[in-house]
């Protein structure tokens, strides 16, 4: 069944480059290609553990860094 959405000309190019660039058929392949891409990053929701900030932001950056 077909239907019909409105989106703005800027989302309607990203669609057409995207369609172009992964050689999709349709506009629906592409926008479900999007989707699974949601559904991969799912799988690493939580990995890092349980850890806080302060340990995962540890030595990411040195004060002699900052400008």
């Amino acid at each position: 069944m077909a239907t019909t959405i409105q989106i703005d000309n800027r989302t309607l190019e990203l669609l057409k480059k995207y369609k172009e660039q992964s050689k999709a058929h349709s506009y629906d392949e592409v926008i479900l290609n999007f989707m699974k891409l949601g559904s991969y990053a799912k799988n690493f929701r939580g990995f890092l553990g349980k850890k806080n900030m302060t340990f995962v932001m540890k030595g990411l950056r040195d004060k002699g860094d900052r400008f």
